[in-house]
């Protein structure tokens, strides 16, 4: 496909993907938030780590379709980490 092919094909589909895209952030939102208070963070941490891996994997998969978010068995892992990281406060 050429570049204006692509770009063309692009720009049809954003009607789709900016609903979807904030259908996938509602959803993803109450989970950021809830593994980042039961990991004993503050909130803003998890709406932060969201956030940029929703950016980070969108841009990194290379896929057409790929949905990111949190998983509630990394509050664990994320808890852990933050108890042995002595300037998470910083």
């Amino acid at each position: 496909m050429t570049k204006k092919k692509e770009k063309s094909a692009l720009l049809s589909s954003l009607g789709h993907d900016v609903p979807a895209a904030l259908v996938v952030f509602l959803v993803a939102l109450p989970l950021c938030l809830g593994i980042a208070l039961a990991s004993k963070a503050p909130p803003f941490a998890g709406l932060i780590a969201g956030i940029v891996g929703g950016i980070v994997v969108g841009a990194v998969s290379g896929s057409h379709v790929s949905v990111s978010g949190p998983a509630a068995g990394l509050t664990v892992i994320v808890a852990a980490a933050i108890l042995k990281a002595p300037s998470y406060e910083a």
